[in-house]
């Protein structure tokens, strides 16, 4: 059975995108954006929300033809492209590059995804990531934590009819006071 990680740059007050999606305090020191460049290397397959996807397929595909592009964006952008993504959403009727699109039952089809072979999965954005938080599928929460309060936006966690007993599995301090903290689900 895969693992399923939800991993994603959280404010201290809890948020991944600050009011109006604004992701401006969250940009990475060059150390921290190699951490994310090989978790897409190591991901089996990434399971993208609608609103994720888009601001991810807006920048990624040509990011190393950017005035400026730096050698690990450049990096990063082809792990991206080359890494298999499953696009979850009723409102898209199709999506680009190297993923598909599933308008069905998200939940149905994460079970069936962590059933396969293969290497871990990653879920990305809010929505379906609280969606597998309620149907008890995400095995490990990695939150790296910038050190600044937003005041509101999208939540880290959604509300929950129970609670997700975590064990502490990884600590890292990255540049500029960022702090990764990695969790395990108790099953």
């Amino acid at each position: 059975m895969r693992k399923l990680i939800f991993a994603m740059n959280v404010s201290v007050d809890g948020y991944i995108a600050a009011p109006g999606d604004d992701l401006g305090w969250s940009v990475p020191s060059e150390e921290l954006f190699q951490w994310w460049s090989d978790r897409v290397r190591a991901t089996g397959l990434a399971l993208y929300g609608r609103r994720l996807w888009e601001t991810m397929r807006s920048h990624w595909p040509t990011a190393e033809r950017q005035p400026g592009a730096t050698p690990a964006q450049i990096e990063f952008a082809h792990r991206w492209r080359d890494m298999p993504k499953v696009v979850f959403s009723s409102t898209t009727s199709a999506v680009q590059g190297n993923a598909r699109l599933v308008s069905g039952d998200a939940v149905t089809e994460m079970v069936r995804l962590k059933a396969e072979d293969g290497g871990h999965l990653d879920v990305g954005g809010a929505t379906l990531a609280a969606a597998a938080t309620r149907a008890g599928l995400i095995d490990e929460y990695v939150l790296v934590t910038h050190p600044v309060l937003v005041g509101g936006g999208t939540p880290f966690f959604t509300a929950l009819d129970h609670w997700v007993n975590l064990d502490l599995a990884e600590t890292r301090t990255f540049p500029g006071g960022v702090v990764l903290t990695r969790y395990q689900t108790r099953h």
